[in-house]
């Protein structure tokens, strides 16, 4: 292959792979309903990113990519149910319109997404199973990405995913939002989807970026419409609130040339004033209910604390360990511990806060992860426990999938 053929080659592997973080989720939404079934629908789309991979280096990226891969997922859908020889009247109506139907018609329904979602939350899932297959088919997240999320071995997860689909298949799950009535048994699962993938859009677990503003956004947008849906949710209200104040930072975050720039070390004024009133106003919301804050709510309220505050120094510390405290208490989390040291060192100082880490964090869990040593790498540093720090800074830099971070590490270790 020519070296222009290489070049072409890996241009087009970019835009696909473009294209898929940004219209994934809705190229596997509508191709799920139209064939009813999650599983299939998303083995059908990569078998047409693959189709793409193949074609475009050398016909060139179409001009409506997103329809060129659902197009592609329908044909094969149609291909595969003709050679089965078994076509009943309903495959043989759905092949003739996705037939007929003109690529120009296809317009990606944003809320087939939310169908896509509280779908691969049914019950019949573990909620396990129920995150990382959302996240899968949703997210656009890869397996190495979520095991890493989930701090478990990419085969172990890989299974789980494969193991997920096949029951959502057996099971005959249908697609679609369910009746009222039974959005209480699936309503937890999908706001602990929405934040993982807001999670990685804020922060990205591997890659060479350091956040991913257009899943963070897609996060946001299924939070908003979740809110309208279930407006008496409280925790609804509180992942909102979560994520447009944390959303709002986004323009802060990246300095010259892309360089990260830590929160202590952001330019307030970029933040984004509207999304904070906004965030603000949805926290009053899940207050209004008069419940109790939970986990999502409480994390808000800690974003709340930085928002309010015109500088690192000017944060209140103390509130912040007081509400990483009841966060720990509800959800038993190792980095939520890990969280409450930082805002410890800030309030008291960093002796109190290793001592936090070194006793009550659950090192097991996080085994494989880089926050872990990335803290004590911080602490160890502030005490002047230079060498010890080094150690740590630079196994939490090999730990970490993301440029971005290691680069991070690695200039924090240069300035010791």
């Amino acid at each position: 292959m020519s070296r222009g053929t290489d070049g072409a080659a890996a241009e087009a592997h970019r835009t696909v792979e473009a294209v898929w973080r940004i219209e994934g989720a809705q190229v596997v939404a509508t191709v799920a309903r139209m064939v009813g079934d999650v599983g299939l629908a998303e083995d059908l789309a990569q078998d047409a990113v693959a189709e793409a991979l193949r074609r475009w280096p050398e016909s060139g990226v179409p001009r409506n990519a997103g329809a060129w891969l659902t197009s592609v997922a329908k044909r094969r859908a149609i291909d595969g149910w003709r050679r089965r020889e078994r076509l009943d009247e309903r495959y043989r109506v759905i092949g003739r319109d996705l037939e007929t139907a003109p690529e120009e018609e296809w317009q990606p329904i944003r809320d087939d997404v939310l169908k896509l979602v509280f779908t691969a939350c049914h019950p019949v899932l573990s909620r396990e199973a129920q995150v990382a297959l959302t996240l899968r088919v949703v997210g656009g997240l890869t397996s190495g990405e979520i095991a890493r999320m989930f701090l478990v071995p990419v085969p172990a997860m890989q299974q789980r995913i494969v193991r997920a689909k096949k029951t959502l298949t057996a099971a005959r799950v249908p697609f679609e939002v369910p009746d009222p009535d039974e959005w209480g048994g699936r309503l937890a699962g999908v706001l602990s989807v929405v934040y993982l993938v807001f999670t990685e859009g804020y922060a990205a677990t591997s890659g060479d970026r350091w956040f991913r503003a257009d899943l963070a956004a897609e996060a946001l947008r299924l939070g908003r419409m979740l809110a309208a849906l279930v407006p008496r949710e409280p925790e609804v209200h509180g992942l909102v609130a979560l994520m447009e104040l944390q959303a709002s930072r986004f323009a802060a975050r990246t300095g010259p040339g892309g360089a990260p720039v830590l929160l202590a070390d952001q330019d307030r004024s970029r933040w984004d004033r509207g999304q904070i009133t906004r965030g603000l106003a949805a926290l009053a919301r899940s207050d209004a209910a008069g419940r109790g804050r939970g986990p999502y709510a409480l994390q808000a309220a800690i974003a709340a604390c930085h928002a309010r505050a015109g500088s690192a120094e000017e944060t209140d510390w103390d509130r912040i360990v007081t509400l990483y405290e009841a966060l720990e208490r509800l959800t038993r989390n190792p980095v939520v511990t890990l969280n409450r040291a930082v805002a410890v060192s800030m309030a008291v100082g960093p002796a109190a806060a290793l001592r936090i880490v070194d006793e009550r964090v659950d090192a097991a869990r996080l085994r494989g992860s880089y926050l872990l040593p990335s803290v004590r790498g911080e602490l160890l540093a502030r005490l002047g426990r230079t060498a010890e720090a080094r150690g740590e800074l630079h196994r939490a830099a090999e730990l970490t999938g993301n440029e971005h971070q290691r680069s991070v590490l690695l200039d924090k270790i240069a300035a010791l």
